[in-house]
Order: structure tokens, then C-alpha cells, then sequence
């Protein structure tokens, strides 16, 4: 998965891959024509990748670890020990590129446990890309930010949405992991139309893009990556690839996990809608 720095990328077609989990490590070593994996970058120990990793690393899979603990968002810098980790992890495996969130999980010293998001403002922005410039002094690739699905939004933002994302991508030189997931819980939530954000996000910077299932709460929706990916998801897979089709796409799945033929069918769903070959047995 060749990946560049900044706007321009090349087009590898790497297509539709899966988020690696050792509940389904089995399944995914038997995806014939997979060429991609992601995996929680805090979850590769120092002493190296699990077995199935290598396996999947000596075929030719590309690996990319996806943090979740950095707090790029917070206003304290990041920690070096975890940012040593992170970097860690994508030395050990081989990997094109390593991605976070554009979001906090720690102030204070306190965890929320939970991926927080930002408020839309110049200092936030300012955040952000101070704590992604000591993330990539340590890091040998490229870095993909993912903004983040949120139920609540602070008040008296400084910058809309795009706004926000494409300052804090111009001045970081990093990617763009697009979340349609994440774009369509937002847009639901906050009643706006998830197209007016594609047609202003530079599509030109995505690294690559999730797919994930949410369900609905009390009238909100959540991005459970533990429910079945509904069709609006796969329309707005469809939307994105239309204006520019991403390198790759990938399915997350964290929980309550089902059959395999149903895993299958989602996988052959979002090729569909992206125009990628299937990359499940026939």
C-alpha cells in the first residue's frame, strides 16, 4: 500500500479489507483476495505482532495500526511513552501508515475511557497539530487522521466542520481516514445532509476509509461497529467513490460477531458500492 504525504496519492487499489481482531483471525486468514488489514495499534506488545499478523505480513498483506490512545485532541501534550508505542507498532509491522483520531480521551490525568470530541475552535485546531508534530517526529510513515462520530457538539465553535478538518489537515500534512460511518451518524444526529461535508472534505488526502453498523438509542444514533452496516452507510461508500475512489476501504467490526456468511455479505456489499473486486471465497 504505497501512500503518499499530503494531497497528492497514489491510487494503489488496494480495495476492501477488514479491521484484524483475534476473535476473527481465523476468518480473515481465509479471505482469499484480501490485501489489507487494520489493527488496534495499542494491542501489538513489544516483542512483536501475534502469529496471525506474520502470516498475514509473509502473504503480502499490508498492516496498518489504528490508534486509540494518543488524545491527539488533548490540551496536554502527548504522552512519549505512548507515542513511542504507536511508532513501535508500525515498525514492527511493516506498515505503509499508522492512523488516530482527531479527538481526546484524557484531561487532567483523567480517562474518559472514550474518544471525546473537539471543540471547533482555533486553539483546538492549534492542538491538534502540535500533538501531531511530536507524533510524527517519532514515526517512519505517514499519518491518517479520522474525525470522529459525535452525540453532542460544544458550543460556540469558531469553524464548521470541513473548516475544521481541512485547516488541521493542511497545516499537519496528514492524511484523511474517512469515516462514512462516522460521517452518516453525524449528519443524522445533527439533521444536516452527510453530502454537503463530502462535496467540501479534500478528498484527495484519503488514505482510506471505514465502513462500520450503528443503531439507534433513545433517538440517537451510535456507531456501535457491533451492528450490521445499514444501506445508508453503503450509499454514502457509493457517493464518496463516485467523486474519487479511495485506495482502500475497510470493514469494522468490534463485537457481536455473526457468521461468517454474513460478515461475507457485508464485505461483498461495500465492494459492490465501491466499485472494488470481492475479495471473499467464490
Amino acid at each position: 500500500m504505497d501512500v503518499l504525504v499530503g494531497a497528492r496519492r497514489p491510487e494503489p487499489d488496494y480495495g476492501v479489507g477488514i479491521g484484524w481482531r483475534p476473535e476473527i483471525a481465523g476468518f480473515v486468514a481465509d479471505l482469499p483476495g484480501l490485501r489489507f488489514v487494520e489493527v488496534i495499534a495499542e494491542s501489538i506488545p513489544a516483542a512483536g505482532p501475534p502469529p496471525a499478523l506474520v502470516e498475514l505480513r509473509r502473504r503480502g498483506v499490508a498492516v496498518v495500526p489504528h490508534g486509540v490512545r494518543l488524545s491527539l485532541g488533548g490540551a496536554e501534550p502527548v504522552e512519549p511513552a505512548r507515542v513511542r508505542q504507536f511508532a513501535r507498532a508500525a515498525e514492527l509491522l511493516e506498515a505503509p501508515m499508522a492512523s488516530e483520531h482527531i479527538a481526546f480521551v484524557r484531561a487532567g490525568g483523567v480517562e474518559a475511557g472514550h474518544l471525546l470530541p473537539l471543540p471547533r475552535t482555533r486553539e483546538a485546531v492549534d492542538a491538534v497539530v502540535g500533538n501531531v508534530a511530536r507524533v510524527r517526529a517519532e514515526l517512519a510513515v505517514p499519518l491518517a487522521l479520522e474525525p470522529i462520530a459525535a452525540i453532542f457538539d460544544w458550543p460556540d465553535d469558531d469553524l464548521d466542520e470541513a473548516d475544521f478538518l481541512t485547516e488541521i489537515l493542511d497545516r499537519t500534512d496528514a492524511l484523511l481516514l474517512l469515516d462514512v460511518a462516522n460521517v452518516y451518524a453525524n449528519a443524522r444526529n445533527r439533521g444536516s445532509d452527510p453530502l454537503d461535508l463530502l462535496d467540501r472534505l479534500p478528498l484527495e488526502r484519503v488514505g482510506y476509509v471505514h465502513v462500520a453498523g450503528g443503531a439507534v438509542d433513545d433517538g440517537i444514533y451510535h456507531d456501535t461497529h457491533s451492528d450490521p452496516v445499514p444501506r445508508e452507510v453503503l450509499d454514502l461508500v457509493a457517493e464518496v467513490s463516485a467523486r474519487r475512489r479511495p485506495p482502500a476501504l475497510l470493514l469494522e467490526r468490534d463485537g457481536r460477531y455473526p457468521p461468517a456468511a454474513t460478515l461475507h455479505a457485508e464485505l461483498d456489499a461495500i465492494a459492490t458500492a465501491s466499485g472494488y473486486p470481492p475479495v471473499t471465497p467464490r
